[in-house]
């Protein structure tokens, strides 16, 4: 018998696969299949193939898993590339649809009433954590509205965890609002946040922006009936 064939045996019957006896001897699987087709083997070595091939299989599922999770961010990121694009420099209309969108979803549109009859007296607030949307939100007041910053308020909500100081300095650089604007810093979670998101995800806590302007809160809710009436 060859040596070879014999070397091949000895491991076969240990449980080696074909694969890695062809990489110890350098013997071609067609060739092994050929010796050993019919050759029984231990259960023990049954056994270590089939725990291989499981093993094989598993490792090579990650793999296609890991390649598909990369060409999908590869596609999701060029899709955002280019929808960035179609992005141009934003004009004041619609800076007003953008702004009386986000007043829409984000801002406080419940109207004021006492003893039953609507109040003559309307503010705009506006709430939220990111701050970019804050940053677009004043620019919309100051553009469109033709609002100050310096006639701007300031509420700002934390958590126990965050440091009061580094917060309500980090909205000031945001907002460019002035230092005597902002009110005291309120300690809590509002009713209408509670139990939405963990606390460590908001590092800044919540602002809100006000202006006690009655004029500017009916138009904006004017804007918003304007952009309804438009899918009626």
């Amino acid at each position: 018998m060859r040596i070879d064939k014999e070397r091949a045996r000895v491991l076969r019957l240990k449980g080696y696969s074909y694969s890695e006896i062809n990489k110890k001897l350098g013997v071609p699987k067609a060739t092994l299949s050929d010796w050993f087709s019919e050759l029984m083997l231990p259960e023990q070595s049954q056994k270590r193939i089939q725990k291989r091939v499981q093993k094989k299989s598993i490792d090579g599922l990650i793999k296609r898993n890991k390649l598909q999770t990369h060409l999908a961010q590869k596609r999701a990121s060029e899709i955002r590339t280019t929808a960035q694009k179609e992005i141009k420099k934003i004009s004041k209309q619609e800076l007003l649809l953008i702004g009386a969108a986000l007043y829409w979803g984000e801002g406080h549109k419940k109207l004021i009433t006492k003893g039953g009859r609507e109040r003559t007296y309307h503010s705009i607030s506006f709430s939220n954590t990111d701050p970019i949307m804050i940053q677009v939100f004043i620019q919309f007041l100051k553009t469109n509205l033709g609002i100050p910053v310096d006639k701007m308020r300031v509420g700002v909500r934390i958590f126990q965890h965050i440091n009061e100081q580094h917060a309500l300095d980090y909205w000031k650089h945001i907002t460019g609002i002035p230092s005597q604007n902002f009110q005291k810093v309120y300690y809590g979670v509002s009713k209408s946040s509670e139990g939405k998101r963990p606390f460590n995800r908001l590092p800044y806590g919540t602002i809100q922006i006000r202006v006690g302007d009655t004029k500017s809160f009916q138009k904006i809710m004017g804007w918003i009936n304007g952009i309804k009436k438009q899918f009626k």
